[in-house]
């Protein structure tokens, strides 16, 4: 009898190597496709019944060549390239990966809010081009000095894992931390962590707003130019989720417009940016390359636990942490 297919899509900067040992030595014939197109994807996968999925969009159109498919898991925490509802319908499960970089993440949000705080950046500038002061911020730049962490208020957008981590670690730094998620447990709210009523009642206290929520169609564009108008001058965002989250046009003008005294992103709406993306050329927004989830740790775990999703689903008919059920009704998991 021939052995089950489980097909990589792109695996970027990963190397899929052990999480294919793990698929072939539960009996899998593993492949990697290494593209996003769909056309490739549907050639690789013909015959597979498990897709271990990067960044490819696996749409209904894409699923409906997948004759074959049983399981789809994410080789990251999000699942929003996925359509879940289409793969709900045809009986399909979805598995994430939720805790594979919590840690990681949460040191790159703390690391990144405290370079804005401090103009890290610009100090750095400074020294490079031949300068040596104390006071690195010149009058008329629209830049104000430094402010002492312990008197600003962190907010945090969303308040899963990874923002649960990034508290523990920014509460003994910043004077105030601040969360904002309806879906949260209350009974499981941490002491020492602000719980607000509504979004508009955390931007309009936060000194640094950091965003820590998935992209549904809920939270597409969430952070608008009214959003940001709310915040309190000369305040930071800071973003380690989903570029689409953020009005880019928005976040530009409240920059220019001294609103926000800078920002920081890990993720963007196109990545990569096109040369000429108005972000990649702005002096205040600092840039990083979607790279918060990286170290060596996650770099393995980012490739085995789809793959022990993947034999989990094999042998029990259930994969370990799955976010569509189709057993279930009402799936989402």
């Amino acid at each position: 009898m021939h052995p089950p297919v489980a097909v990589f899509t792109d695996t970027e900067d990963l190397d899929p190597e052990p999480g294919m040992r793990l698929l072939a030595e539960a009996g899998f014939e593993v492949r990697v496709a290494g593209s996003r197109d769909p056309d490739v994807l549907a050639a690789a996968a013909e015959d597979a019944v498990a897709l271990i999925v990067g960044y490819a969009r696996v749409d209904a159109a894409l699923l409906d060549r997948l004759p074959r498919l049983r399981v789809l898991a994410t080789m990251s925490a999000g699942h929003d390239m996925i359509d879940t509802e289409a793969a709900r319908r045809r009986g399909l499960w979805v598995a994430n990966l939720p805790d594979a970089a919590t840690e990681d993440v949460a040191v790159h949000a703390l690391a990144s809010a405290l370079s804005l705080v401090r103009h890290l950046p610009r100090a750095d500038a400074v020294v490079r081009g031949g300068g040596w002061s104390a006071e690195f911020v010149a009058p008329g730049e629209g830049l104000p000095l430094p402010r002492r962490a312990s008197e600003l208020t962190l907010g945090l957008v969303g308040f899963g894992r990874i923002a649960r981590a990034f508290a523990a670690l920014a509460a003994p730094v910043f004077g105030r931390v601040a969360a904002y998620d309806p879906h949260a447990d209350p009974a499981h709210w941490p002491a020492g962590v602000e719980r607000c009523g509504s979004l508009d009642a955390l931007a309009a206290t936060s000194d640094v707003l950091s965003l820590h929520l998935p992209l549904t169609p809920a939270t597409h564009g969430l952070v608008d130019a009214e959003l940001l108008r709310r915040m309190p001058p000369g305040g930071f965002l800071v973003n380690v989720a989903r570029g689409e989250l953020v009005d880019s046009e928005a976040l530009l003008e409240a920059v220019d417009t001294g609103r926000l005294a800078g920002a920081a992103l890990d993720v963007l709406p196109v990545e990569p940016p096109p040369a000429d993306d108005p972000l990649r050329r702005h002096p205040r927004i600092r840039l990083s390359p979607h790279s918060a989830y990286l170290s060596d740790a996650s770099r393995r775990a980012y490739v085995c636990e789809p793959a022990a999703n993947v034999v989990a689903w094999h042998r029990t008919g259930r994969p370990l942490t799955p976010v569509v059920d189709p057993t279930t009704e009402g799936s989402p998991a």
